[in-house]
């Protein structure tokens, strides 16, 4: 295995790119100075219309190379935050918490969990590439421009979290009889929010170290997960 800084320096950038699909998104992230771009992937068998007009003029004054693709609008992103899993113990310091997602498969409910816990103290939200929606144009809507604010750390499956030694795993379910509320955060804590119909999976509530749920009245027995991730986020 190729181990030489040279290596894993371009690895990291490599990994830490996101491509992004659709007219619409790549003129609001070329429009957005803020946000480094790698490259655009542009078909020729578009057809020219404002919108690609504005696409061509906006990456030629950035200086961003246009590598055409089949069909469609693609542009990669650099994003810094984007990182392995395998990252989170040196990157974070001794304390911290993190949101780890599920089988959440809907964008609409990502995109507002990132902007959540962009908005909050969360350190980070832990994304598996597996059974899980993608980053894509609805999430980075949803996300009303926080999506590169904050680290999200992708890995394969839960696994790999579940693994890490001295972190307290906090899964949410309306069935545990423990009140998040009573609950004493650890000083390192990740906690696992569930899929919107089903919850958290039968493995990862097997490996967690606590099961809280969130009080509920009237009748009513859940929330929408974007809204579990709101509460959790801000907890003190």
């Amino acid at each position: 295995m190729n181990d030489s800084p040279k290596y894993l320096a371009k690895r990291a950038f490599f990994d830490s790119l996101i491509t992004l699909y659709g007219r619409n998104v790549a003129v609001e992230v070329l429009r957005d100075t803020m946000v480094k771009i790698h490259k655009l992937h542009l078909s020729k068998s578009n057809r020219v219309d404002e919108t690609i007009e504005e696409i061509l003029a906006l990456a030629e004054a950035r200086s961003i190379k246009n590598s055409a693709q089949d069909q469609g609008v693609a542009i990669d992103v650099v994003s810094p935050n984007y990182r392995s899993a395998s990252n989170i113990v040196t990157d974070l310091p001794s304390s911290f918490r993190l949101l780890a997602l599920d089988g959440i498969n809907n964008p609409q409910n990502l995109g507002m969990i990132i902007r959540s816990a962009a908005a909050s103290r969360i350190d980070g939200i832990v994304l598996p590439r597996r059974n899980s929606t993608k980053l894509s144009p609805l999430v980075m809507k949803a996300s009303a421009g926080t999506l590169f604010k904050i680290p999200i750390y992708y890995c394969e499956d839960l696994s790999e979290i579940l693994m890490l030694s001295d972190v307290a795993i906090i899964t949410l379910s309306s069935h545990a009889k423990d009140d998040i509320h009573s609950l004493k955060i650890p000083d390192r804590t990740i906690f696992v929010l569930g899929n919107e119909s089903e919850g958290v999976s039968d493995a990862v509530m097997r490996a967690s170290t606590h099961q809280v749920s969130i009080p509920m009245h009237r009748g009513v027995e859940s929330l929408n997960v974007a809204v579990t991730a709101g509460i959790v986020s801000f907890l003190p």
